[in-house]
């Protein structure tokens, strides 16, 4: 018997959600692990025990939406400079890491602390896992 559509979306969500969890336990210092569709809605998310979020649910769902059309922007370059491999947002308050692959935009965020060897650390780590 053939899989419906929804039967089939039901499990690559709980495939992405195990992938980000896997993500989450990388590091002690990721704060937020999500991935995010072409149209910056959240397919999976979640945040690490403790951390208290820095933005509102609709600030959320406006930066989902600018990062995903950044990056869909972007596409038509790809053809003279590549793929992207990842993305560094260095923020006050937090850093930012952006993997984009075929099921979606993996938004990674870590503690303001993190250093550039920690860093360079967790994505290694990251492309591994995804």
């Amino acid at each position: 018997m053939e899989k419906t559509t929804f039967q089939k979306w039901k499990e690559d969500a709980a495939a992405y959600k195990k992938t980000c969890q896997s993500i989450l336990l990388a590091s002690q210092s990721i704060r937020y692990v999500g991935l995010i569709n072409e149209y910056g809605r959240t397919i999976t998310g979640m945040v690490s025990k403790g951390t208290n979020p820095l933005l509102k649910s609709g600030q959320i769902r406006e930066e989902f939406f600018l990062i995903s059309t950044l990056l869909s922007m972007r596409r038509a370059h790809y053809s003279a400079i590549g793929n992207i491999d990842f993305a560094i947002f260095k923020h006050n308050k937090v850093t930012l890491l952006l993997f984009q692959k075929k099921e979606g935009t993996y938004y990674i965020s870590i503690d303001k602390e993190i250093t550039l060897d920690s860093l360079t650390k967790i994505i290694d780590k990251i492309k591994k896992l995804i």
